[in-house]
């Protein structure tokens, strides 16, 4: 069984809950979603711990068992990929690093790569983004296509800025179980996180009130002209269903030079549990090849 130690970092002025899996050579930062959820929904990932790889999970600021700055201007990008590298240094000193993020996580992975390329063996992007603006747009499409009274509801209560309607809320879990994790019983470390990121204010501060409804600091965010620029090795995967589309995935794959695309048949948002051995063997392949 591979080690585990967790604790806090103390990065920027704030307390960062961390844990830290196994003690492989290779180093592996993983990045939750959000902004605002926790690390829970990533534990899949642990297993890697026993496979020559550590893992370091940890919550971002203002997430999960972590601080957030006084300050709420700092809930920004930016500020999270300057967390991202004090993190690095936190927990690994000079070493290089491989980064895994996830949905918002990828996005984050995206920026930190932008300004920190030098200190990474390879970056995995996991139903990540480059443009906010696309992704919306991909969303919106995909909710056209949900049964018409769905749709309806939907509508009737964003007309209204009614965003915890319980038949509003209803809605939302249709677009949900079809685009985010498409099992019948979400697993306890997902509702972990779900509940993190609905006591805390990074997601409706970065967000806003749900994954289609982006209303947020993020809300304009888009470095997609710029992702020419990441010469690391890099792996982008998408569920086949993914509210984060693979239309989406495979604009950042055209973007990123050399970069590699991996469409998950029959999963969505959340691969690491509609398949999880396939997302595993996918991701400790490309690592250990870099």
């Amino acid at each position: 069984m591979a080690t585990v130690a967790e604790g806090y970092y103390r990065v920027n002025g704030i307390n960062l809950y961390y844990k830290l899996v196994g003690q492989g050579g290779k180093k592996l930062i993983t990045l939750h979603g959000g902004p605002g959820m926790s690390h829970d929904y990533l534990l899949p990932l642990a297993a890697l711990g026993d496979r020559g790889i550590s893992v370091l999970f940890y919550d971002q600021f203002g997430c999960g068992r972590s601080e957030e700055p006084a300050d709420t201007s700092l809930f920004t990008v930016d500020y999270a990929v300057e967390e991202v590298e004090g993190v690095r240094k936190a927990a690994f000193g000079d070493e290089d690093v491989y980064v895994l993020g996830s949905s918002y996580g990828g996005m984050l992975a995206l920026a930190y790569a932008l300004k920190y390329k030098r200190h990474i063996r390879a970056l995995i992007v996991s139903g990540g983004l480059s443009s906010v603006p696309l992704t919306v747009r991909e969303m919106n499409r995909l909710k056209s296509e949900l049964p018409k009274e769905t749709l309806e509801t939907l509508e009737k209560y964003e007309r209204l800025g009614d965003y915890t309607n319980p038949e509003y809320l209803d809605a939302v879990m249709v677009f949900y179980k079809k685009h985010l994790l498409r099992i019948e019983k979400w697993p306890d470390e997902v509702m972990r996180s779900l509940e993190y990121s609905s006591r805390r204010r990074v997601y409706p501060i970065m967000n806003g009130p749900n994954e289609f409804t982006i209303t947020g600091t993020i809300k304009n965010w888009d470095v997609t002209d710029q992702l020419k620029t990441i010469d690391v090795p890099t792996l982008i995967t998408v569920g086949e269903y993914d509210e984060v589309t693979p239309h989406v995935a495979e604009v950042i794959h055209k973007n990123i030079p050399g970069s590699v695309l991996k469409v998950f048949k029959g999963c969505s948002h959340l691969t690491m549990w509609e398949d999880r051995e396939g997302y595993l063997a996918a991701v400790e392949d490309f690592i250990k090849s870099h």
